[in-house]
């Protein structure tokens, strides 16, 4: 049923719909509320880091693909000699007053299952809490080798100053350029110019302009009943001829679906979940024998139920503009001089 919704929803987002036009008086509530936390965080002063802080976010509701880009700017930052922390909102955990960091256990069920991914792909210190200025603290505290901090989303979360703005979209670009509930968009298309860099998730297309585009590759396989990893080539090798299903509960599974097929994979069925998905219901198993490809986010959550079918299809994040990070890793560099000379020096 909420996949049937949500499909609902985004049918009525991509134009300007009759349902759409009768929803505006909302939109324009939304509107409204917006502009409001927005005076209210400028009159505040945003919490600030003793660190270089950059918010990986969208403006689209639903995953465009921002994990990805926490991941791949996470190992990137790490070999140009940074030492990055993440922060999160942990979404679908119960959060009590303490922020949790991955160092006490990376499970899902504690952290949410994008930081848990974040944290087993990337090694890098992750704390989660819905107040991000109680996260950033916590991960400092406890991680004082941090000295940039990578935010998954949180591009509306106002409370917490940042240094470097990254949009991530997709595919659907801006819908019908409407904010909810007649559209997709959380914030005015106009948002999307003080970014600092926008990463245009899209394989099937040219990055738009002033975007820079980014395409998802399998790289490896790991089977999770026996922990075995093999690279993609080997894997496909390996199952050549073999019938695959394919599970995703992402924000877009048909995304992952089409990456397969065009990395030369024949899926014989498909099982698109709602994002964030739990798994304790086991859909995989109406899913016909054969070897059953999962991403990487939902390995997390789905490798107890011990299927000896499922493979987790880990990928890497390949930029039109690989140059891009090395202008960020310089931005990164100012933010942290600018820290320092205003005595915000990390301890």
């Amino acid at each position: 049923m909420r996949r049937r919704v949500e499909n609902w929803l985004h049918t009525i987002w991509s134009e300007r719909t009759l349902a759409s036009d009768l929803l505006l008086p909302l939109s324009w509530l939304v509107a409204g509320a917006g502009a409001w936390r927005a005076w209210r965080a400028r009159r505040a002063h945003p919490a600030r880091p003793p660190v270089p802080l950059v918010v990986i976010g969208n403006i689209l509701v639903g995953g465009t693909g921002k994990t990805p880009v926490v991941i791949a700017l996470c190992q990137a930052l790490a070999a140009r000699g940074w030492h990055p922390g993440v922060v999160s909102r942990g979404y679908g955990v119960r959060s009590g007053p303490r922020p949790r960091l991955a160092r006490d256990g990376a499970q899902a069920e504690r952290l949410g299952d994008e930081p848990a991914l974040i944290a087993r792909a990337t090694g890098a210190p992750v704390a989660v809490h819905p107040r991000r200025p109680l996260a950033v603290a916590a991960l400092l505290d406890a991680h004082p080798e941090v000295d940039v901090i990578l935010s998954d989303d949180g591009l509306q979360h106002l409370a917490m100053a940042r240094d470097v703005e990254i949009i991530v979209q997709d595919r659907r670009g801006t819908g019908n350029g409407r904010l909810l509930p007649a559209g997709p968009l959380r914030e005015p298309v106009a948002r999307l110019a003080r970014a600092d860099w926008i990463i245009d998730n899209d394989a099937a297309a040219p990055p738009r302009p002033g975007a820079i585009g980014m395409v998802l590759r399998p790289v490896r396989a790991e089977h999770l009943a026996s922990g075995r990893s093999l690279a993609w080539s080997d894997w496909r090798r390996e199952h050549a001829g073999l019938d695959c299903s394919a599970a995703a509960a992402i924000g877009q599974p048909r995304r992952f679906f089409d990456m397969l097929e065009q990395a030369g994979l024949r899926l014989i069925r498909t099982l698109p979940l709602p994002d964030h998905h739990d798994y304790r219901d086991d859909p995989l198993r109406a899913l016909p024998s054969g070897p059953v490809l999962v991403t990487a986010k939902d390995a997390v959550k789905c490798a107890a139920l011990g299927d000896p079918r499922l493979w987790a299809i880990h990928v890497e994040a390949v930029f039109s503009d690989p140059g891009w990070i090395d202008a960020l890793d310089a931005r990164l560099r100012e933010a942290q001089n600018t820290l320092d000379a205003a005595g915000h020096a990390k301890r």
